[in-house]
This record gives structure tokens, C-alpha cells and sequence, in this order.
């Protein structure tokens, strides 16, 4: 089965399909991070009325709870959360170093893997590259991300060094370890999910190309950029980005994880990645911040095409516009700015829903304008 199919635009950018066993995705596109099996104060109507499709799932948190044994019995995360879209699991790795970078008390990273305790209850795990594959195969998803290991930016370039090397040696691990589990369940090409690896390297744009390098050796369905795509200024590093890109097969597809912002999405793609996710959308809106589209930019690969807005500013407390006029999600055809701002006043949950809804709204706009932008 070809994983990927993808042609090239008249302005040199990529987009094409990756075929699924849940279906087929158009790329450029992006997954909002239903984190514990939920998108934070939405519903699956919700999701799909404006258009979500994929999602990804935490390997870390569903592996705490509820638990991978139990949700392999129940038929996986699919059903549990009863969402018939693809799915892709993250490793659980990032959240685990988070976590042991955070407070080394908590964990320990070994080259076998990483010991940690749960924020939960204390209790201690031990997650490997096979048991992070095996996780994700109770789990069910239809796209499953490798075990890396993640570094700061900022630490010395020998630390980076070895990261490179521990995360291509886990590949290998997880590969193996994968193909034994599509073997065991007697998966197909067709049944099979598809399995990501992740590109490290922090900072060092030679460390990326030879880690890209190694593990295409191994040979997987895509890759990814791991690690922070961002420098101490908080602006996106397009250039390790552009070499990270031209690092990974050209018939493979790219998954620029954990990012981002509207603008830091446009700017990736043209760098050559096809596939996002991250929390921002419904973060932000939780937190009254709204992306709104600018009513006279008509090129979106312009930095201005889009702005933002706080809606529990004093300034909309009489503004009876809906939050963006251009918009068709169920927030901008069914309440006005001032009502939002007073539901976000008073606590009232459907403010911070609404918000969220409408973000999510903006950001598969922006992918369905990249798709056909010419």
C-alpha cells in the first residue's frame, strides 16, 4: 500500500494524501490534542461540525489513566471515546522528560529507557521503546509516533549528541517491536497503523541531518521534527526546520509536532511539513484569546493575515458583532462579542467552549486555504 502520495504546487509547495486504515488525510492538515482522550469541553458533534478529522491522543496520560489494559478491552480508544476519525498516538516520551527535566526527583532517563513516578498517585513505571509500541498498540491509533528523547535547546551540543544517537537506537527498538506486534495481531499493509519516527538534533542542523539520515536507514511510514521548534525568543527556527525537511525522503510524510501558531504553521509548510498538531487553539481559547481573520489579506503565506484578539477586554463589553464576521462556526453565527465577554466574566463554561470552537474553526480554515493555495 503507497502511504503517501503527493504532488508538488506551481510555488514549489507539497501537498498530497497519506492513506490511513481510517481513511485518507489531505495535507496539509492539523490534529487538535485530545490529550486524555477528549478535546477539552467539546463534543464529537462539535469536532465535527467544524471539520476535525484527525486527532491525537497522549500515550503518557491514557497510559495512567484509564489505563492501556482497560482500553484494549473495551476496543481501544476509538471506541472508548467513540470517534471513528484517525487517530495518532504521541510515544509519551516528551511528557515523561518534561516531567524528569522538570524535577530529576521524579525519574530517571537509562538507556533502556525512562523510569518515572505518576503525578497521580506516586506509583512508579519504567517505559521502554517496546512498552511505549505496545501502548500504543492497546491503544488502538492509526498513526503511532516512536520513543525519543527530547532535549532543551540550550543544553551543550554533546548532550544533543547522544540524544541523536539513544533516539535512533530506540527506533530500531521500536521497529522491531512494532512489526512483532502487526505480526502477532495479524495486521496487513492495509490493517497495519502507521509508524513515526522523530528527528532530534536540537538546534545543530548537522545532528538533524544525521539523524534523519540514520533512521531512514531503519525505514519508517514518515518522520517528524522532535524537540523545540522554537529558539529563547520564542520565533521559529526556519532554518533548522527547512534542513530538517530536506533531511527526511521526499515520498515520506513530515509531521512537525507540537506546533503551533497560525503564522508558525504557514511558515512550516512552506519549509515542506505537512502534518501539526498542537494545544494552542484550545488553550488559547480557554484563556479568551480569539484568532480572527484580517478582512483585507488575501495571501495567507503573508504574516498578517490573521490577528488576535483578548475578549474579556473592557472593549467588547457592549459589542454586539459576532467575533469574527467571516466565520461560520456556531460561536460567530449564534453570539455576539459582548455576551462571550460576559460568559468569561461571570465563569460561565460555555464562554471558554465557545472560544475554543471558534479557534478550531479558524485553524481548519487556514488548512482547507493551504490545501489550495496556489
Amino acid at each position: 500500500m503507497k502511504i503517501f502520495s503527493k504532488e508538488i504546487t506551481a510555488k514549489n509547495l507539497r501537498r498530497g494524501k497519506i492513506h490511513t486504515r481510517k481513511g485518507v488525510l489531505k495535507t496539509p492538515f492539523f490534529m487538535p490534542d485530545a490529550t486524555r482522550a477528549s478535546v477539552r469541553g467539546l463534543t464529537r458533534n462539535e469536532l465535527e461540525n467544524v471539520g476535525i478529522y484527525p486527532m491525537v491522543v497522549n500515550t503518557y496520560h491514557l497510559m495512567l489513566q484509564p489505563g492501556a489494559l482497560f482500553l484494549e478491552g473495551v476496543g481501544g480508544v476509538h471506541t472508548f471515546m467513540n470517534w471513528s476519525g484517525p487517530l495518532l498516538s504521541d510515544s509519551g516520551g516528551y511528557q515523561v522528560y518534561s516531567l524528569i527535566h522538570k524535577n530529576p526527583k521524579l525519574g530517571k532517563i537509562t538507556e533502556k529507557g525512562a523510569y518515572f513516578r505518576s503525578v497521580i498517585d506516586g506509583s512508579k513505571h519504567f517505559l521502554t521503546p517496546q512498552k511505549a509500541i505496545q501502548i500504543q498498540f492497546a491503544l488502538g491509533t492509526d498513526m503511532m509516533v516512536v520513543l525519543d528523547d527530547p532535549r532543551p535547546p540550550l543544553v551543550s551540543r554533546n548532550e544533543h549528541q547522544g540524544a541523536v544517537e539513544r533516539t535512533v537506537r530506540w527506533a530500531a527498538q521500536c521497529k522491531e517491536e512494532f512489526l512483532s506486534q502487526c505480526k502477532k495481531r495479524q495486521l496487513t499493509e492495509q490493517t497495519r497503523p502507521l509508524l513515526f519516527a522523530v528527528v532530534q538534533g536540537g538546534p545543530h542542523e548537522d545532528l538533524r541531518r544525521e539523524c534523519a539520515k540514520e533512521l531512514t536507514k531503519i525505514g519508517f511510514d514518515g518522520y517528524g521534527f522532535g524537540g523545540r521548534h522554537i529558539d529563547e525568543e520564542g520565533k521559529l527556527m526556519r532554518k533548522i526546520m527547512e534542513e530538517t525537511a530536506q533531511a527526511i525522503p521526499e515520498d515520506a510524510p513530515r509531521f512537525a509536532l507540537g506546533i503551533g501558531t497560525p503564522k508558525d504553521i504557514v511558515e512550516c509548510y512552506d519549509s515542506g511539513w505537512d502534518m501539526f498538531d498542537c494545544v494552542i487553539p484550545t488553550r488559547e481559547g480557554r484563556h479568551g484569546r480569539i484568532f480572527i481573520w484580517e478582512p483585507d489579506a488575501h495571501d495567507i503565506m503573508r504574516q498578517d493575515f490573521y490577528n488576535t484578539i483578548n475578549i474579556t477586554n473592557k472593549k467588547f463589553e457592549t459589542d454586539l458583532t459576532p467575533l469574527d464576521r467571516s466565520c461560520e462556526c456556531y460561536a460567530c453565527k449564534n453570539y455576539s462579542r459582548a455576551y462571550l465577554r460576559h460568559l468569561f466574566r461571570v465563569g460561565e463554561p460555555l464562554g471558554p467552549q465557545m472560544a475554543s470552537l471558534h479557534n478550531l474553526q479558524f485553524y481548519t480554515n487556514l488548512m482547507h486555504k493551504l490545501q489550495k493555495y496556489e
